[in-house]
């Protein structure tokens, strides 16, 4: 909660300072190659590559000071998740996601309209939660939950990535909030111990330009 103020001190900052810029909106997909670091009662454990191609898209309203350097913001929804084993159940495999709403800040260095860099942090609030789990590679069980208490209600993220000519964009991304909340207690009896898995996702992505204001990115005008 403590950086919602300064998303929204750098919303107003970067309205206030906008005016004689080059400002302009970006629309975008993204392919997602996520895994998740995680520990259960100090050991590592392994876990899945997930792909996952949607829901995936983001818009983001760019404010360039310079042709060199240039502010980020806008709004996104994503599809973030895991796959793993139970730490104290191998027989028992856990495939969880959650759809987020989010909120990027950033910044963008080098040839704006070219090639650049860029640096940034997204606060995402989930929205929706979707987990299936498997004992001995057969589903036992499904749950879709709108603002699930399985998760937390808020998910901090760093990022960074290139972005090559026509939208095209290579991303790294960290999780700096569990993915699952800390304490809570399943009411299920598939001896899932949420409390002992301590993961935190991160990924890279394949971002695609869709529009740039009303324009394609791959219109030559």
């Amino acid at each position: 909660m403590k950086s919602v103020p300064f998303v929204c001190l750098f919303l107003l900052t970067t309205v206030v300072f906008a005016q004689d810029k080059k400002v302009y909106t970006t629309t975008s997909g993204e392919l997602i190659f996520s895994f998740a670091d995680i520990t259960s009662n100090g050991s590592d454990q392994s876990s899945v590559l997930r792909f996952s191609p949607v829901f995936n898209i983001q818009n983001w309203v760019n404010i360039d000071q310079s042709e060199n350097f240039g502010l980020f913001t806008g709004l996104s929804v994503r599809n973030i998740g895991l796959i793993y084993k139970e730490p104290t159940n191998s027989n028992v495999k856990i495939k969880a996601r959650t759809y987020n709403l989010g909120i990027p800040v950033g910044v963008k260095i080098g040839n704006l309209s070219d090639k650049f860099i860029f640096l940034g942090y997204e606060l995402e609030f989930p929205i929706h939660y979707k987990e299936k789990i498997f004992i001995n590679d057969e589903k036992e069980d499904k749950a879709t939950i709108w603002f699930s208490d399985r998760v937390p209600a808020l998910n901090h993220s760093l990022m960074a990535g290139i972005q090559l000519p026509y939208g095209a964009t290579l991303k790294f991304k960290y999780y700096l909030t569990p993915f699952f909340k800390e304490g809570y207690q399943p009411s299920d009896d598939l001896g899932v111990v949420y409390s002992a898995v301590d993961a935190n996702v991160f990924y890279f992505s394949l971002n695609f330009g869709l529009l740039k204001d009303t324009g394609f990115y791959y219109n030559d005008k």
